[in-house]
């Protein structure tokens, strides 16, 4: 199941996102969190005081991995972050996603990391989303596994195919003109693609909010968190827990997680719009980067889902 975190800047969508991964941890079930998001505060919440070595970083190792003995992908270099697996290529179950660190919380984590030094002025911060990309594109997950993703902010996670990898998208809204704006222009550019999207309220006051919520977003209103002195402690680093939660809280995290575990996996509209975007990245610029016609990666006898398993390379 892999869950996404969305929403505007400064809407709390990295804390509701690692409070869902607490919660699904708490139950027994391996989560996977993932720190996507510009400003990288994943592992802060989730108890870490250090953030782990950051997947940009990796990218080429990453690449090598997902390559395998794919003859369609010759090296490293011909890969972008689009690529779609084929025969031959590595196909990851979850518990092999690599460059995962354990957490006191329960989840691990993976971070996209921060820009660096020689990133600055040069380079997008697309280039370390690719990463979490390509990991999707090859990963088979069952039900009761989750990965879950903390976006970028705003609309800018459309600007790679990134936002068509989940089976869930919850996007978190405050109840202000600017929250919603957020809300509308995700479901506008995400209604094409079949993107299953939700809303969460978050720092609701009272049931004025709600209104205000449900007056424009609808019935994509799922659920919401109300202003919580317990998160307030949380974001402050100071001692929290789940108990600690207030119980309205408590049940809005349980309808999200059996929310999300009420969406089918749709493995054929998976396949479609990986190569459909990988097809647009190399018309728009990955074939002039590369020197090659990357249509050639493209697989047609390759199927997505737990059958890829099959063929997946035995040795790393």
């Amino acid at each position: 199941m892999r869950v996404a975190f969305v929403g505007k800047g400064g809407s709390g969508k990295t804390t509701v996102s690692a409070l869902f991964s607490r919660f699904v941890a708490s139950q027994g079930d391996p989560v996977v969190a993932v720190d996507a998001d510009i400003n990288q505060h994943l592992a802060l919440v989730l108890g870490l005081e250090e953030t782990p070595e950051p997947l940009g970083a990796r990218l080429t190792e990453i690449k090598e991995l997902l390559r395998g003995s794919n003859p369609r992908i010759p090296a490293a270099e011909a890969m972008v972050k689009t690529t779609p697996p084929g025969r031959g290529s590595r196909i990851l179950r979850f518990d092999d996603l690599p460059y995962t660190v354990e957490t006191r919380e329960g989840p691990r984590l993976m971070v996209t990391g921060p820009f660096s030094e020689d990133d600055l002025g040069v380079a997008c911060y697309h280039s370390k989303v690719g990463a979490v990309e390509l990991l999707l594109n090859h990963l088979v997950d069952g039900h009761g596994e989750y990965v879950v993703v903390d976006m970028t902010a705003g609309a800018d996670s459309f600007a790679s195919g990134l936002f068509t990898r989940f089976d869930m998208t919850f996007l978190v809204a405050e109840p202000t003109r600017q929250g919603v704006s957020v809300y509308r222009q995700y479901r506008d550019y995400a209604a094409d693609y079949g993107v299953a999207i939700a809303v969460v309220g978050n720092k609701v006051h009272g049931p004025g909010d709600v209104e205000f919520l449900r007056e424009h977003v609808g019935d994509d209103l799922l659920t919401w968190m109300e202003h919580s002195s317990a998160v307030r402690a949380l974001e402050q680093g100071r001692p929290f827990t789940l108990h600690d939660l207030e119980p309205a809280n408590a049940e809005a995290l349980s309808v999200l997680v059996k929310h999300a575990d009420a969406q089918e996996k749709d493995w054929a509209r998976f396949g479609r719009q990986t190569v459909e975007f990988h097809l647009r990245n190399a018309r728009a610029w990955a074939n002039e980067r590369t020197g090659l016609d990357l249509a050639d990666q493209i697989d047609p006898d390759f199927v997505y889902g737990p059958a890829s398993l099959d063929c997946r390379l035995q040795a790393i």
